[in-house]
């Protein structure tokens, strides 16, 4: 159904996320029982996993799925791979934001994105007191970009979804 949102959300599971996984689980579990909604879940360090086929849970699945390793934002290209309509598609990079690969890369892809039309947000990493976490100057650069920015618990995210989707 072409009228149907999108939502494809894009964890990031390297080691220095260690700290907000379970801030991601719940992030990720938000949309993923809204049927109206078709949801992805994609996980990556230098990796891409897409989980979508295999998670009835994205609480359990993330909590159980730890990657660790460096990290590689190439995961935002297989997002865009995904997409299907992008003016009723939503990208949600949980991220700290600290790129190990090409930040042109995730710029290009970023752009690219936000220019078909796609919502594009990025969600700063939040430690375990609920302290944003994140590499502020790449994340600035994405804003400049036409992406949104932002550290939200998720009930501030389930509000913001609302708010786009309406």
């Amino acid at each position: 159904n072409v009228d149907r949102w999108q939502v494809i959300i894009v964890v990031d599971e390297s080691g220095s996320m260690m700290d907000s996984v379970i801030h991601s689980a719940v992030t990720a579990s938000i949309f993923w029982g809204i049927r109206a909604i078709k949801s992805h879940l994609v996980i990556f360090d230098t990796e891409v996993v897409d989980l979508t086929a295999d998670c009835s849970d994205p609480v359990e699945t993330l909590m159980r799925v730890q990657l660790g390793g460096g990290t590689d934002i190439k995961a935002m290209r297989y997002a865009h791979s995904l997409v299907e309509n992008p003016r009723r598609t939503i990208v949600l990079l949980v991220t700290d934001f600290y790129e190990g690969g090409s930040v042109e890369s995730l710029l290009q892809t970023t752009k690219e994105m936000c220019e078909s039309g796609v919502t594009l947000l990025g969600l700063a990493a939040l430690d375990d007191t609920a302290n944003p976490s994140y590499d502020k100057e790449l994340a600035q650069r994405m804003v400049n970009l036409w992406a949104s920015v932002g550290a939200m618990t998720p009930g501030e995210l389930a509000a913001w979804v609302a708010e786009k989707v309406r």
